[in-house]
């Protein structure tokens, strides 16, 4: 069995960090026992858990404003696709306008992919620190859903640390 590098070893913490604070507010906010996290090998979304003792499959996204935020935030180096994309970003939109085209070109890049499971939810942990869960609904009238995508329910963990809340972006 082949030892995982670091970076990979980094991103499944990362995704089990967010899905973990998304739980917590699932929870507290549903009242829906949400339990026993695990993580999944390709092909299958990220994590799994127990939703009132059913299977459910959650694929965690990251949202970044920058290129510099990005690198701080995953301690890595990005491909050469999303660097451009972010330095794209970066140059021509101010914050909030930067964070709803990146949420929005994750959604359609998400919606394009297929899971081997019953029941996925998407899950986007936004780590920008200027927004919080009150901007992305004061905006979630832009924030654009693609009509056709694998999910179940999408959810945005509004801050990085998940102070702000949750927020359902679909349905």
């Amino acid at each position: 069995m082949t030892e995982l590098k670091s970076s990979e070893l980094e991103k499944i913490a990362l995704e089990h960090q967010a899905a973990k604070i998304f739980m917590r507010w699932y929870e507290h906010d549903s009242g829906q026992k949400i339990r026993h996290i695990w993580h999944n090998r390709p092909n299958k979304p990220d994590v799994s858990c127990r939703l009132e003792g059913k299977r459910l499959d959650i694929e965690v996204a990251h949202l970044y404003g920058s290129e510099a935020e990005a690198r701080q935030i995953l301690g890595r180096e990005l491909d050469d696709k999303t660097v451009d994309e972010l330095r794209e970003l970066d140059q021509k939109f101010k914050p909030d306008q930067r964070l709803l085209r990146a949420l929005n070109r994750i959604l359609v890049n998400k919606s394009h992919k297929s899971y081997k499971s019953k029941r996925v939810w998407l899950v986007i942990r936004n780590a920008h620190p200027a927004w919080g869960a009150q901007h992305i609904k004061a905006l979630q009238h832009c924030i654009d859903v693609p009509p056709n995508h694998p999910f179940e329910q999408i959810w945005m963990v509004g801050d990085w640390e998940g102070d702000s809340g949750i927020i359902q972006l679909f349905p």
